[in-house]
C-alpha cells in the first residue's frame, strides 16, 4: 500500500473519531475536540470543513458570554441525517427515524394480529419509508436501515439464524428490506442493540462494563460490554441470558420443569397472575404487595444477575422491559438480595438500575447499525 493510501486511511480515521464524538455526546468546541483526539487545530479545523462540505456536521458561532482566551466554534452533528431503525416482534412491528445523539425524531407503531413474515416487514418498512420521504422526512438525508431482531443474528453476515417467537430461520431480513426501500440494511439481536443504546446514551453512560438484560413478549435477551466494547461472541450470539438454567435455591420455586429462565422469569405468566394485559397495567400492579409470584420472579432474577456479576465484575447492571418492572416494585430489597449473593469485592461498586430509554432502546440501538458503518468511512 502506498503512502497517499496510508494518509487517506489515517484522514479517515480522523474523520471518523470526530463524527463519533458528536454523536455520542452531541455539540462539541474545536478546542474540546483538540483535546479529545490529540490532533492539533488546523488539522481539526480541516476535517471539521470536510463533514461539514458532506452535510454530516455544521459549525456554530462560539458564546458571546465567553470572555477569556480565543473563542472557538461549535461543531454540531447535522439534524437532517437520519437511520431508519425498524424492531418486529410477535405482537407489533415499530419502525422509526433515528438521528444522531440517538434522538428519535419520527415512530410508527403498528399492532399485528398476527406474527409477521420476513416479507411483510420488508414490505411494511418500505410503505413508512416511502411516506416519510414524500412527508415528514422529505428534505432529510436517509443513511440505511436497521433492524433489531429477537433472535440469533449471525455477525458476519446478519443472517437470522433463529427467532424463535417470529419463526425465522435462516432468513436474510437486510436484503429483503434493502430491495424493498432501496436504502442499505443491516440486522442485529435486538437486546444487544439495546444494550449498545443504553451504553451510549442510557443509564449506562460513563460505564465501561455492563451487563443488560431486557425482558419482552419474546422472552429476555441482552448484551455485555467489556472494556468499552460490545461483546459478540465469536458468532455474535453472545448476551442469549434467557437460555441460561435459571438460579433456583428452592426447587418450590420451579415452574417450567426442565426450563430455561425465561420460561421462570416470564412476562406472561407475571400478567396471568397480576391480571394486566399490558407492560402500564403491569408496572401499577406491581405496586401493590402481596403476590407470590412477582417474590418468586424476583428471587430468580436477583440470583442469575449475582452470578452473572460475579462472573464478570461489571461497574454496571441495566434492566429493560418488564425486568425493570420487577425490580422497581422494590428496588432497595432487590438490589440488597442482588448484592447478598454476591463476592464481596464486586459488589462494593455496583450499579443496578432501570433501563433509561424507555421505548426508544431498541430502535435506538437498531440505528447504531447504521451510524457505526458511517463513523467507519464518514465521506466514503
Amino acid at each position: 500500500m502506498g503512502s497517499g493510501s496510508n494518509v487517506e486511511g489515517v484522514r479517515r480515521a480522523n474523520l471518523g473519531a470526530i463524527l463519533r464524538l458528536v454523536h455520542h455526546r452531541g455539540p462539541l468546541s474545536r478546542a474540546a475536540l483538540t483535546q479529545e483526539t490529540g490532533l492539533n487545530r488546523s488539522t481539526i479545523g480541516g476535517l471539521v470543513m470536510r463533514l461539514a462540505d458532506h452535510g454530516l456536521v455544521s459549525e456554530q458561532e462560539p458564546d458571546p458570554t465567553r470572555r477569556v482566551g480565543r473563542p472557538s466554534p461549535t461543531v454540531v452533528p447535522a439534524e437532517g441525517v437520519v437511520a431508519v431503525a425498524v424492531n418486529p416482534e410477535v405482537d407489533a412491528l415499530e419502525i422509526g427515524a433515528v438521528g444522531f445523539g440517538g434522538v428519535v425524531r419520527a415512530r410508527v407503531r403498528q399492532e399485528t394480529d398476527h406474527v409477521l413474515s420476513p416479507e411483510e416487514v420488508a414490505e411494511r418498512v418500505a410503505v413508512v419509508v416511502a411516506d416519510w420521504r414524500a412527508g415528514r422526512l422529505r428534505d432529510a438525508r436517509i443513511l440505511g436501515v436497521g433492524v433489531a431482531v429477537p433472535g440469533l443474528v449471525r455477525a458476519a453476515d446478519g443472517i437470522v439464524r433463529n427467532a424463535p417467537h417470529l419463526g425465522w430461520r435462516e432468513v436474510d431480513i437486510a436484503a429483503l428490506v434493502t430491495a424493498t426501500t432501496g436504502v442499505r440494511a443491516a440486522a442485529g439481536n435486538d437486546a444487544s442493540l439495546g444494550a449498545i443504546a443504553e451504553w451510549l446514551f442510557g443509564a449506562a453512560q460513563n460505564h465501561d462494563d455492563v451487563i443488560y438484560l431486557n425482558g419482552g413478549p419474546s422472552g429476555i435477551g441482552g448484551g455485555v460490554i467489556l472494556g468499552g466494547r460490545s461483546v459478540s461472541g465469536t458468532g455474535g450470539y453472545a448476551g442469549e441470558w434467557g437460555q441460561n438454567r435459571p438460579s433456583l435455591d428452592d426447587e418450590a420455586d420451579r415452574r417450567a420443569p426442565g426450563g430455561v429462565l425465561e420460561d421462570e422469569v416470564n412476562r406472561k405468566r407475571l400478567f396471568d397472575a397480576l391480571g394486566v394485559h399490558d407492560d402500564e397495567s403491569l408496572a401499577a400492579a406491581l405496586e401493590r404487595p402481596g403476590a407470590g409470584e412477582v417474590a418468586r420472579q424476583r428471587r430468580i432474577l436477583a440470583a442469575t444477575l449475582a452470578n452473572a456479576a460475579n462472573a464478570l465484575d461489571p461497574s454496571a447492571v441495566v434492566l429493560g422491559g418488564f425486568l425493570a418492572a420487577l425490580r422497581g416494585a422494590d428496588p432497595v430489597s432487590f438490589d440488597g438480595s442482588v448484592r447478598s449473593q454476591m463476592l464481596e469485592a464486586p459488589a462494593e461498586d455496583l450499579e443496578i438500575s432501570a433501563a433509561a430509554l424507555g421505548a426508544d432502546r431498541l430502535l435506538i440501538g437498531a440505528a447504531e447499525l447504521v451510524f457505526e458503518t458511517l463513523v467507519a468511512d464518514p465521506v466514503g
